[in-house]
């Protein structure tokens, strides 16, 4: 298992599949499988019986997971997908250590 960088509510760009091109935000994230739910990616089709929430019953189309690898951050700055890194900033209120997020194409702060 690796350490995944990207975080909920983030905006990422689908750069592999069927969906390819598409963005979203990250609705959910499986840390032992290594998939995302992105919202309004990758979407299938479930037929559902009728119940309480949806008394009608019928066809709903939800997100299934894509694969980590399959998506990328998007820079705030340039509006196109980057790749991530960690840069070691010392907190001027408390002088503790901590690492934050950057964009490895427009080096800002995420």
């Amino acid at each position: 298992m690796t350490k995944i960088h990207l975080k909920k509510n983030d905006k990422v760009v689908v750069i592999s599949g069927n969906d390819k091109g598409s963005t979203g935000r990250i609705l959910k994230i499986f840390k032992k499988t290594e998939r995302i739910i992105v919202e309004g990616v990758n979407l299938r089709k479930r037929h559902t019986k009728p119940n309480q929430t949806n008394p009608q019953g019928g066809i709903i189309e939800k997100e299934a997971p894509i694969h980590l690898s399959n998506v990328m951050l998007i820079d705030a700055k340039t509006g196109t997908g980057t790749r991530l890194g960690g840069k070691l900033i010392v907190d001027e209120k408390t002088g503790k250590e901590k690492i934050v997020r950057i964009s490895v194409k427009s080096g800002e702060m995420i």
